[in-house]
Protein backbone atom coordinates (compact mmCIF):
# COMPACT_ATOMS: atom_id res chain seq x y z
CA UNK A 1 0.00 0.00 0.00
CA UNK A 2 1.13 3.24 -1.21
CA UNK A 3 1.40 5.74 1.99
CA UNK A 4 1.55 9.18 2.35
CA UNK A 5 2.25 11.49 5.08
CA UNK A 6 1.43 15.18 5.27
CA UNK A 7 4.36 16.10 7.55
CA UNK A 8 2.53 19.81 9.36
CA UNK A 9 4.78 22.72 9.98
CA UNK A 10 3.94 26.11 10.87
CA UNK A 11 6.08 27.84 8.05
CA UNK A 12 7.71 31.33 7.80
CA UNK A 13 8.86 33.75 5.13
CA UNK A 14 12.33 32.66 3.45
CA UNK A 15 12.73 36.57 3.06
CA UNK A 16 12.41 39.58 4.89
CA UNK A 17 9.95 41.35 2.84
CA UNK A 18 6.75 43.30 2.89
CA UNK A 19 5.68 40.96 0.12
CA UNK A 20 6.10 37.53 1.85
CA UNK A 21 5.91 38.64 5.34
CA UNK A 22 1.99 40.81 4.93
CA UNK A 23 0.49 37.44 3.41
CA UNK A 24 1.90 34.84 5.83
CA UNK A 25 0.87 37.06 8.88
CA UNK A 26 -2.74 37.51 7.06
CA UNK A 27 -2.99 33.83 7.15
CA UNK A 28 -2.31 33.24 10.90
CA UNK A 29 -4.62 36.44 11.98
CA UNK A 30 -7.47 34.82 9.49
CA UNK A 31 -6.97 31.56 11.28
CA UNK A 32 -7.75 32.71 14.73
CA UNK A 33 -10.30 35.29 13.52
CA UNK A 34 -12.76 33.65 16.28
CA UNK A 35 -11.18 35.13 18.83
CA UNK A 36 -12.73 38.64 18.16
CA UNK A 37 -15.98 37.20 18.02
CA UNK A 38 -18.24 35.93 15.27
CA UNK A 39 -17.60 38.35 12.41
CA UNK A 40 -18.56 38.03 9.19
CA UNK A 41 -15.77 36.54 6.78
CA UNK A 42 -15.47 39.99 4.17
CA UNK A 43 -14.82 41.70 8.00
CA UNK A 44 -13.03 39.00 9.09
CA UNK A 45 -10.65 39.74 5.92
CA UNK A 46 -10.61 43.10 6.81
CA UNK A 47 -9.48 42.64 10.27
CA UNK A 48 -6.38 40.22 9.11
CA UNK A 49 -5.23 42.44 6.82
CA UNK A 50 -5.24 45.18 9.58
CA UNK A 51 -3.20 42.80 11.97
CA UNK A 52 -0.83 42.03 9.27
CA UNK A 53 0.15 45.35 8.43
CA UNK A 54 0.04 46.70 11.99
CA UNK A 55 2.62 43.41 12.93
CA UNK A 56 4.48 43.04 9.36
CA UNK A 57 7.33 45.82 10.27
CA UNK A 58 8.17 44.58 13.49
CA UNK A 59 8.42 41.09 11.97
CA UNK A 60 10.60 42.33 9.14
CA UNK A 61 13.07 43.41 11.34
CA UNK A 62 13.32 40.20 13.54
CA UNK A 63 13.61 38.50 10.21
CA UNK A 64 16.96 40.71 9.25
CA UNK A 65 18.43 40.06 12.66
CA UNK A 66 18.67 36.72 12.28
CA UNK A 67 19.35 36.67 8.34
CA UNK A 68 16.95 34.38 6.99
CA UNK A 69 14.40 31.74 9.32
CA UNK A 70 15.43 28.21 8.51
CA UNK A 71 12.10 26.74 9.75
CA UNK A 72 11.24 25.55 6.30
CA UNK A 73 14.83 24.48 5.37
CA UNK A 74 14.96 22.36 8.78
CA UNK A 75 11.17 21.24 8.27
CA UNK A 76 11.81 19.49 4.88
CA UNK A 77 14.82 17.58 5.77
CA UNK A 78 12.59 16.04 8.95
CA UNK A 79 10.34 15.49 6.08
CA UNK A 80 12.97 13.08 4.17
CA UNK A 81 14.44 11.83 7.37
CA UNK A 82 10.71 10.44 8.40
CA UNK A 83 10.34 8.91 4.96
CA UNK A 84 13.73 7.13 5.33
CA UNK A 85 12.61 5.71 8.66
CA UNK A 86 9.48 4.17 7.11
CA UNK A 87 11.11 2.87 4.48
CA UNK A 88 13.74 1.14 6.12
CA UNK A 89 10.89 -0.48 8.00
CA UNK A 90 9.61 -1.95 5.12
CA UNK A 91 6.45 0.90 4.33
CA UNK A 92 5.86 2.68 0.56
CA UNK A 93 5.89 5.68 2.32
CA UNK A 94 6.39 9.20 0.77
CA UNK A 95 6.42 12.08 3.37
CA UNK A 96 4.65 15.71 1.97
CA UNK A 97 6.24 18.81 3.73
CA UNK A 98 3.41 21.43 4.21
CA UNK A 99 3.12 24.91 5.75
CA UNK A 100 0.54 26.16 7.80
CA UNK A 101 1.40 29.52 6.52
CA UNK A 102 3.49 29.63 3.65
CA UNK A 103 4.76 27.48 0.47
CA UNK A 104 4.71 24.95 -0.30
CA UNK A 105 1.17 25.19 2.03
CA UNK A 106 -1.28 22.40 3.00
CA UNK A 107 -3.48 22.24 0.01
CA UNK A 108 -0.62 21.84 -2.44
CA UNK A 109 0.88 18.88 -0.40
CA UNK A 110 -2.41 17.29 -0.46
CA UNK A 111 -2.95 17.72 -4.02
CA UNK A 112 0.83 16.07 -4.51
CA UNK A 113 -0.16 13.50 -2.81
CA UNK A 114 -3.34 13.13 -4.50
CA UNK A 115 -1.59 12.80 -8.28
CA UNK A 116 1.11 10.14 -6.47
CA UNK A 117 -1.84 7.39 -6.18
CA UNK A 118 -1.62 7.06 -2.14
CA UNK A 119 -3.94 4.95 -0.82
CA UNK A 120 -3.65 6.20 2.49
CA UNK A 121 -2.85 9.41 4.05
CA UNK A 122 -1.63 10.17 7.45
CA UNK A 123 -1.50 13.53 9.10
CA UNK A 124 1.60 14.19 11.27
CA UNK A 125 2.17 17.80 12.85
CA UNK A 126 5.45 18.45 14.25
CA UNK A 127 4.37 20.01 17.07
CA UNK A 128 5.21 18.74 20.40
CA UNK A 129 2.51 20.03 22.22
CA UNK A 130 -1.00 20.05 21.31
CA UNK A 131 -2.60 23.30 20.35
CA UNK A 132 -5.64 24.73 18.63
CA UNK A 133 -4.06 26.82 16.31
CA UNK A 134 -1.18 24.54 15.31
CA UNK A 135 -1.96 20.84 15.53
CA UNK A 136 -5.50 21.25 15.05
CA UNK A 137 -5.91 23.99 12.54
CA UNK A 138 -3.45 21.88 10.21
CA UNK A 139 -5.14 19.06 10.65
CA UNK A 140 -8.34 20.57 9.72
CA UNK A 141 -6.91 22.30 6.88
CA UNK A 142 -5.29 18.79 5.91
CA UNK A 143 -9.40 16.67 5.81
CA UNK A 144 -10.54 20.22 4.60
CA UNK A 145 -8.24 20.15 1.26
CA UNK A 146 -9.41 16.00 0.65
CA UNK A 147 -12.91 16.69 1.23
CA UNK A 148 -12.56 19.62 -1.66
CA UNK A 149 -10.50 17.22 -3.94
CA UNK A 150 -13.36 15.23 -3.55
CA UNK A 151 -10.32 12.26 -2.63
CA UNK A 152 -11.90 8.93 -1.69
CA UNK A 153 -8.51 8.28 0.66
CA UNK A 154 -8.16 6.52 4.28
CA UNK A 155 -6.92 9.98 6.62
CA UNK A 156 -5.59 9.32 10.30
CA UNK A 157 -3.88 11.98 12.19
CA UNK A 158 -1.86 12.15 15.36
CA UNK A 159 -1.88 14.42 17.08
CA UNK A 160 -0.23 15.19 20.88
CA UNK A 161 2.97 12.99 21.07
CA UNK A 162 5.03 14.93 23.90
CA UNK A 163 4.48 12.13 26.35
CA UNK A 164 6.87 9.83 23.56
CA UNK A 165 9.63 8.91 25.63
CA UNK A 166 12.25 8.68 23.59
CA UNK A 167 11.29 12.40 22.48
CA UNK A 168 11.67 13.62 26.48
CA UNK A 169 15.75 11.75 26.02
CA UNK A 170 16.04 13.86 23.07
CA UNK A 171 15.17 17.20 24.51
CA UNK A 172 17.33 16.08 28.08
CA UNK A 173 20.11 15.20 26.21
CA UNK A 174 20.04 18.53 24.16
CA UNK A 175 20.07 20.73 26.91
CA UNK A 176 22.88 18.21 29.46
CA UNK A 177 25.18 18.56 26.06
CA UNK A 178 24.55 22.18 26.00
CA UNK A 179 25.26 23.21 29.22
CA UNK A 180 28.19 20.98 30.03
CA UNK A 181 29.57 22.13 26.84
CA UNK A 182 29.37 25.86 28.46
CA UNK A 183 30.47 24.60 31.94
CA UNK A 184 26.94 25.35 33.56
CA UNK A 185 25.88 22.19 36.30
CA UNK A 186 21.66 22.63 36.47
CA UNK A 187 21.53 21.40 39.92
CA UNK A 188 24.26 24.05 41.32
CA UNK A 189 23.05 27.12 43.26
CA UNK A 190 21.80 30.23 41.11
CA UNK A 191 21.24 27.97 38.27
CA UNK A 192 17.76 28.10 37.01
CA UNK A 193 15.82 25.64 34.14
CA UNK A 194 13.66 28.00 32.05
CA UNK A 195 11.35 26.44 30.32
CA UNK A 196 9.73 28.88 27.24
CA UNK A 197 6.39 27.62 24.96
CA UNK A 198 4.71 29.29 22.61
CA UNK A 199 1.87 30.81 24.03
CA UNK A 200 -1.82 30.67 23.26
CA UNK A 201 -5.25 32.58 23.92
CA UNK A 202 -6.95 31.51 27.08
CA UNK A 203 -9.86 31.41 24.98
CA UNK A 204 -9.05 27.95 23.57
CA UNK A 205 -7.86 26.43 26.69
CA UNK A 206 -11.39 27.34 28.48
CA UNK A 207 -12.95 25.81 25.50
CA UNK A 208 -10.70 22.49 26.10
CA UNK A 209 -7.66 21.98 24.63
CA UNK A 210 -5.34 20.89 26.99
CA UNK A 211 -2.33 22.78 25.93
CA UNK A 212 -1.05 24.36 28.73
CA UNK A 213 -1.06 21.30 30.76
CA UNK A 214 0.84 19.45 28.16
CA UNK A 215 3.32 22.05 28.08
CA UNK A 216 3.76 21.98 32.35
CA UNK A 217 3.28 17.97 31.75
CA UNK A 218 6.76 18.00 29.13
CA UNK A 219 8.72 19.94 31.12
CA UNK A 220 8.37 18.27 34.48
CA UNK A 221 9.18 14.76 32.35
CA UNK A 222 11.92 16.51 30.87
CA UNK A 223 13.16 18.27 34.10
CA UNK A 224 12.89 15.00 36.24
CA UNK A 225 15.49 13.33 33.38
CA UNK A 226 17.73 15.93 33.86
CA UNK A 227 17.87 15.19 37.80
CA UNK A 228 16.31 18.54 38.26
CA UNK A 229 13.23 19.33 40.72
CA UNK A 230 13.56 23.10 40.37
CA UNK A 231 12.45 24.63 37.15
CA UNK A 232 10.01 27.31 36.14
CA UNK A 233 7.75 27.80 32.64
CA UNK A 234 7.25 31.00 30.78
CA UNK A 235 5.47 31.96 27.56
CA UNK A 236 5.65 33.65 24.59
CA UNK A 237 2.94 35.82 23.83
CA UNK A 238 2.03 37.65 20.73
CA UNK A 239 -0.59 40.04 22.00
CA UNK A 240 -1.57 41.10 18.73
CA UNK A 241 -5.02 41.49 19.49
CA UNK A 242 -6.23 42.58 23.02
CA UNK A 243 -7.49 39.23 24.54
CA UNK A 244 -6.13 36.80 27.61
CA UNK A 245 -3.19 34.56 27.02
CA UNK A 246 -0.97 31.96 29.02
CA UNK A 247 0.61 33.33 32.12
CA UNK A 248 3.31 33.97 33.10
CA UNK A 249 4.75 35.76 29.97
CA UNK A 250 8.50 34.49 29.97
CA UNK A 251 9.74 38.09 30.25
CA UNK A 252 8.12 38.27 33.83
CA UNK A 253 9.87 35.17 34.57
CA UNK A 254 12.91 36.17 33.81
CA UNK A 255 12.51 39.36 35.55
CA UNK A 256 11.62 38.02 38.58
CA UNK A 257 13.54 34.57 38.79
CA UNK A 258 15.86 34.08 41.76
CA UNK A 259 19.29 33.19 40.19
CA UNK A 260 22.36 34.11 38.71
CA UNK A 261 22.20 32.21 35.58
CA UNK A 262 19.79 31.60 33.42
CA UNK A 263 19.48 28.56 30.94
CA UNK A 264 16.39 28.90 28.65
CA UNK A 265 15.00 25.73 26.55
CA UNK A 266 12.26 26.48 24.02
CA UNK A 267 10.60 23.41 25.10
CA UNK A 268 7.43 24.06 22.26
CA UNK A 269 9.36 24.23 19.45
CA UNK A 270 10.90 21.37 16.84
CA UNK A 271 12.68 24.07 14.82
CA UNK A 272 14.89 27.24 15.14
CA UNK A 273 12.64 30.40 13.69
CA UNK A 274 12.29 33.58 14.55
CA UNK A 275 10.61 33.09 18.01
CA UNK A 276 13.98 31.34 19.33
CA UNK A 277 16.47 33.31 16.77
CA UNK A 278 15.20 36.74 17.42
CA UNK A 279 12.35 36.63 20.62
CA UNK A 280 14.99 34.13 22.49
CA UNK A 281 18.44 35.15 21.41
CA UNK A 282 18.21 38.30 21.20
CA UNK A 283 15.28 40.25 23.26
CA UNK A 284 15.42 37.80 26.04
CA UNK A 285 18.84 37.96 26.18
CA UNK A 286 18.62 41.91 26.52
CA UNK A 287 16.11 41.08 29.07
CA UNK A 288 18.00 39.02 31.38
CA UNK A 289 21.36 40.77 30.57
CA UNK A 290 19.52 44.48 31.83
CA UNK A 291 18.48 42.29 35.52
CA UNK A 292 22.06 41.05 35.94
CA UNK A 293 21.42 37.42 34.64
CA UNK A 294 24.18 35.41 32.74
CA UNK A 295 21.81 34.28 29.93
CA UNK A 296 22.16 29.98 28.15
CA UNK A 297 19.87 29.22 25.31
CA UNK A 298 19.84 25.76 24.70
CA UNK A 299 19.08 24.66 21.19
CA UNK A 300 16.30 23.06 19.06
CA UNK A 301 16.88 19.44 18.74
CA UNK A 302 15.88 19.48 14.90
CA UNK A 303 18.72 17.68 13.86
CA UNK A 304 19.23 14.92 16.15
CA UNK A 305 18.45 11.60 14.29
CA UNK A 306 16.50 9.80 17.13
CA UNK A 307 13.54 12.61 15.80
CA UNK A 308 12.53 10.53 12.81
CA UNK A 309 12.51 7.55 14.71
CA UNK A 310 10.13 9.23 16.84
CA UNK A 311 8.10 10.70 13.76
CA UNK A 312 7.81 7.01 12.57
CA UNK A 313 7.03 5.55 15.94
CA UNK A 314 3.93 8.03 15.75
CA UNK A 315 3.11 7.38 11.77
CA UNK A 316 3.15 3.49 11.71
CA UNK A 317 0.78 2.37 14.43
CA UNK A 318 -1.46 4.26 12.14
CA UNK A 319 -1.01 2.51 9.40
CA UNK A 320 -2.26 -0.88 11.11
CA UNK A 321 -5.34 0.79 13.27
CA UNK A 322 -8.43 1.35 10.78
CA UNK A 323 -12.22 2.29 12.03
CA UNK A 324 -12.67 1.88 15.56
CA UNK A 325 -9.29 -0.17 16.30
CA UNK A 326 -6.64 1.88 18.35
CA UNK A 327 -3.37 1.70 17.11
CA UNK A 328 -1.11 -0.19 19.11
CA UNK A 329 2.62 0.13 19.45
CA UNK A 330 4.83 -1.48 22.59
CA UNK A 331 5.21 1.21 25.19
CA UNK A 332 2.67 3.71 23.63
CA UNK A 333 -0.05 4.54 25.06
CA UNK A 334 -2.85 5.61 22.53
CA UNK A 335 -5.94 6.83 22.81
CA UNK A 336 -8.88 8.85 20.86
CA UNK A 337 -7.75 12.40 20.37
CA UNK A 338 -10.18 14.43 22.99
CA UNK A 339 -8.64 17.90 21.71
CA UNK A 340 -9.40 16.74 17.81
CA UNK A 341 -12.57 14.27 18.38
CA UNK A 342 -12.70 13.34 15.14
CA UNK A 343 -13.01 9.37 14.10
CA UNK A 344 -9.06 8.58 12.98
CA UNK A 345 -7.38 11.00 15.26
CA UNK A 346 -4.96 9.76 17.64
CA UNK A 347 -2.72 10.53 20.16
CA UNK A 348 -0.46 9.94 23.52
CA UNK A 349 -2.23 12.11 26.00
CA UNK A 350 -6.02 10.74 25.86
CA UNK A 351 -5.46 7.96 28.65
CA UNK A 352 -5.25 10.65 32.42
CA UNK A 353 -1.60 9.29 33.97
CA UNK A 354 -0.66 10.69 37.89
CA UNK A 355 0.25 13.92 37.99
CA UNK A 356 3.81 12.63 39.39
CA UNK A 357 4.04 10.06 36.37
CA UNK A 358 5.28 13.10 34.35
Amino acid sequence: MKIGVVVLNFGEPEDATEEEVVPFLERIFLTNASLEGDVSPEAARRRSRELAERRAPGLIEEYRKIGASPLNRQATQQARAVEDELRSRGHDARTYPAMQFTDPLISAAVRAAREDDIEQLVGLPVYPLCGASTTIAALDAVEKEVGTLDWDVPFSAVTGWHRHPLYTSIRADGIRASVEADGLDLTQAGVKLVFSAHGTPMKYIHEGVRYQAYAEESCRAIARELGVEDHVIGYQNHTNRGIEWTQPDVETVIREVDADVVVVVPVSFMHEQSETLAELDHDLREEAEEVGLRFHRVPVPHDDPRFAVVLADLVEPLLRASGETLPESGDLTWGRCRCRPTPGTYCLNAVSRPANSM
